[in-house]
């Protein structure tokens, strides 16, 4: 499903930095895998490489059978807009459109007639226990119920893949062992491969595969 091959991520400047050094890793489709590591590490270079927004210096990156290596604009922009779903950890919802048209946004972007996109909005914020919620604006929500809105936003198309950065850490610890639990009932429900960055250690414990990063290059890859 995720298959990185002797990847290597450099960025020049007055000198160069090694984000990531030669990194090869699979993940199967349907796994749930936490990705960790200190500060600098290259978690976030190595989500970014995955979810399509850079290119590689060396190496190929591939998802879902789709080679990102080498693939233009046009062609990350519609592999991400089919395949990823992305989870952020500020939420990143628009301050003025409500549950349901936050959630209805990425399928109005997709050309999809008005009623189709209502009935999936609908069915997603249902999904994630929102339904009683679905005119109010993301102001008049809580962390967690914004998180929940960012969620079914990121599944608009159940995509194969979830991509989650840092998803409880904006959180209290009882919002965000909340947002775990409904990370992993939708995990079990839509077999959808789920790869998490956090800091969060009881969030990495409780994926199912535990990955950790160091100076750029994968330290740990453990199961169970």
């Amino acid at each position: 499903m995720i298959s990185l091959q002797g990847v290597s991520k450099r960025f020049d400047g007055k000198r160069q930095v090694v984000a990531l050094d030669s990194v090869d890793l699979l993940i199967d489709k349907g796994e749930m895998v936490s990705l960790a590591g200190p500060s600098g590490s290259g978690k976030s270079t190595l989500l970014n490489l995955i979810g399509g927004l850079d290119q590689p210096s060396d190496g190929s990156v591939s998802i879902d059978g789709a080679l990102l290596s080498g693939a233009n604009d046009d062609e990350l922009t519609r592999i991400r807009r089919d395949k990823i779903g992305f989870i952020f950890q500020f939420f990143n919802l628009l301050p003025t459109l409500s549950c349901l048209e936050n959630v209805s946004l990425p399928l109005h972007l997709r050309g999809w007639p008005a009623a189709k996109i209502r009935d999936r909005a609908l069915e997603l914020l249902t999904l994630v226990k929102l339904d009683k919620r679905l005119e109010h604006l993301p102001e008049e929500l809580s962390g967690g119920e914004r998180q929940r809105v960012a969620i079914a936003r990121a599944l608009s198309v159940y995509p194969p893949i979830l991509l989650a950065d840092e998803p409880t850490g904006n959180l209290d610890s009882n919002t965000g062992k909340d947002i775990l639990s409904l990370i992993r009932d939708l995990h079990r429900q839509l077999n959808t491969t789920i790869l998490i960055v956090t800091h969060d250690r009881g969030v990495a414990e409780s994926c199912g595969r535990r990955i950790a990063l160091k100076d750029g290059r994968i330290v740990m890859d453990e199961r169970g």
